[in-house]
């Protein structure tokens, strides 16, 4: 049977696919940005709005940096308050907003509106000038916004059932960015935005069945690969929950509302962690000052109770939903305190180090199973621990391996030219992992990691054995370099 021939799944290329790589923001502006001054009126900002034809104004502040103000702002901080037109801009507008720089990708500009719910966000050149504004509109006709329809349908369900039967698309909406060629990294971030809707929307709808339970009372954290903005297919929701210490007697209750949640979820095609990681169990599920209390103990202890495996978890802990999740909350806060103690390097490294990258095992090849690979477990998740042991020993918050490994590049441990090697195994390890998941969907299979190499073309074979043989390489040598370091950050 060893040499039995291998039908090769393969996935059909759309004829119009473009194959390019990610666009940077600054290809997206269309007009002239509708600049202000601090000391006009809000009555003269409305007047420039109105003869631009546009629904903001951006105000430069001292400090090179920039205010935004929008129809929006006007509506809440001048007519409901109160205040007169004749109010200098300035008193509204004294936060610098966010902004970007005018060479960032498409799609992580569009991430950050998303993520920050903004109408606009300024689009600056190296001199700090704004050159327009994007908002979530300008991403429609791009390829990197092809799924802001379906967010939008997704956001605006009035109920679990027209909320389940958007959800349900987002498979072959996967599969049609994979058939045009999209980068993988803009795939999978596109897919995290939308599961991001459906688990926001989810507990809109069963906390709106639970009006006793207050949905600002806690912080809703994505876990796992859709919080680094990652899932592919075979991905499950994992998540977690910080509750308000001043809710802790209704936390069981909250538990048991979450479980509807993950109901919600599954009937919507979403695959919820088989493994407990959700915010319906009690270890994932508790109030501030428990998830602190945890926290000091998996540092203290980190074999005891799973330690090493919350610790990672957490550590890739991304608060979502509208629900304070761009703002200091405890939940942050707790991951924060756990990226400065410097234990987490030697317990992060540790488990870099148990999870060797390779294609398979002794025993693999003893029981006649040499061919079967499992490709998350033997490339993806070994260097998705570099990149997080990487981006922590650097100070880095970045969640995603990308960015993780950027932010790391040229650190002692993890020089330049190993992380940008390991960036391009990541893109390889996800496409690969992309398109024979979207073949495996196509044949009406169940997209997952395991599959037999002698299905892959022979190219994309190729590929798999030097991706991990580069992660083993890296693998190896933050091994004899962990042998350097102080005794208390040694790891055996």
């Amino acid at each position: 049977m060893s040499g039995e021939k291998k039908a090769q799944l393969t996935v059909a290329r759309r004829r119009d696919a473009v194959g390019v790589s990610a666009r940077a923001v600054v290809g997206l502006l269309r007009t002239e940005p509708v600049i202000g001054r601090a000391d006009m009126t809000v009555r003269q900002a409305a007047a420039l709005m109105t003869e631009r034809g546009q629904d903001y104004v951006v105000i430069p502040l001292p400090g090179r940096g920039h205010g935004v103000l929008t129809d929006g702002v006007i509506r809440s901080e001048v007519v409901a308050a109160g205040r007169s037109v004749d109010t200098p801009v300035g008193q509204i507008v004294t936060a610098p907003a966010f902004v970007v720089d005018a060479g960032a990708a498409s799609m992580d500009v569009l991430t950050e509106l998303v993520d920050r719910e903004l109408s606009i966000v300024p689009v600056c050149d190296a001199d700090g000038t704004v050159v327009g504004v994007v908002g979530p509109g300008d991403f429609v006709a791009d390829p990197v916004g092809a799924g802001i329809p379906l967010r939008e349908q997704i956001r605006h369900s009035i109920d679990v059932e027209e909320l389940q039967g958007h959800a349900r698309r987002l498979p072959p909406f996967v599969a049609d960015l994979v058939r045009r060629d999209r980068p993988a990294h803009e795939i999978t971030r596109a897919a995290s935005l939308i599961v991001d809707a459906v688990v926001s929307r989810a507990l809109d709808v069963v906390l709106a069945a639970h009006p006793d339970l207050d949905p600002d009372a806690f912080t809703w954290l994505s876990l796992g690969s859709n919080a680094r903005r990652e899932p592919v297919l075979s991905s499950d929701v994992d998540s977690a929950v910080s509750v308000d210490d001043s809710a802790a007697g209704e936390i069981d209750r909250y538990r048991s509302a979450f479980g509807e949640v993950d109901d919600v979820l599954r009937t919507a095609g979403l695959r919820v962690d088989a493994n407990g990681a959700v915010a319906s169990k009690p270890l994932f599920a508790r109030t501030h000052a428990q998830w602190q209390t945890a926290a000091r103990s998996w540092i203290d202890d980190p074999l005891a109770g799973k330690g090493m495996i919350f610790t990672s978890l957490m550590l890739d802990g991304r608060p979502i939903g509208g629900r304070n999740a761009m703002s200091a909350t405890p939940a942050v806060a707790m991951i924060a305190g756990l990226r400065r103690d410097p234990r987490t390097m030697n317990l992060l490294l540790a488990e870099t180090l148990s999870t060797r990258a390779r294609l398979r095992s002794r025993r693999d090849v003893l029981t006649g199973r040499g061919n079967v690979v499992d490709i998350k477990q033997h490339a993806v998740t070994p260097l998705v621990n570099i990149a997080r042991w990487a981006a922590a020993s650097v100070g880095s918050t970045d969640v995603d391996t990308r960015g993780r490994l950027r932010a790391a590049s040229g650190s002692e441990m993890l020089p330049a030219e190993q992380a940008s090697t390991l960036i391009e195994v990541f893109d390889v390890l996800q496409r690969v992992r992309l398109r024979y998941q979207v073949a495996q969907f196509d044949n009406g299979d169940p997209p997952g990691d395991r599959f037999d190499v002698r299905v892959l073309s022979p190219l994309d074979r190729s590929l798999l054995g030097q991706a991990v043989r580069e992660i083993a390489g890296v693998q190896r040598r933050m091994s004899n370099m962990s042998r350097l370091l102080p005794g208390s950050e040694q790891v055996t």
